[in-house]
């Protein structure tokens, strides 16, 4: 293999890679879902009925409280919830 097939070759792989890398969190922020009663305190990621932005969870396991996880997920933890209280 010559020179420039090599490079060829390499750019190539390389576009692949990147075209790969753009796709991804796409498909990864479709795959996500709120899930309820298992924040730490001062982990939530968004407003609960108690406190007006991310952050605010006062106790651990808060059932107002959520966070973002991959779809499917919240059902296999313990406390989790996907609908708030």
């Amino acid at each position: 293999m010559n020179k420039s097939h090599l490079a060829l070759a390499s750019a190539v792989s390389g576009l692949l890679i990147l075209a790969g890398t753009l796709s991804a969190p796409a498909t990864a922020a479709e795959a996500k879902e709120k899930c309820y009663g298992v924040a730490k305190a001062g982990k939530n990621d968004c407003a609960t009925k108690t406190g007006s932005c991310a952050g605010t969870a006062k106790t651990d396991a808060q059932k107002d409280a959520f966070i973002m996880v991959p779809k499917g997920l919240c059902d296999r933890l313990a406390g989790g919830s996907t609908e708030g209280n």
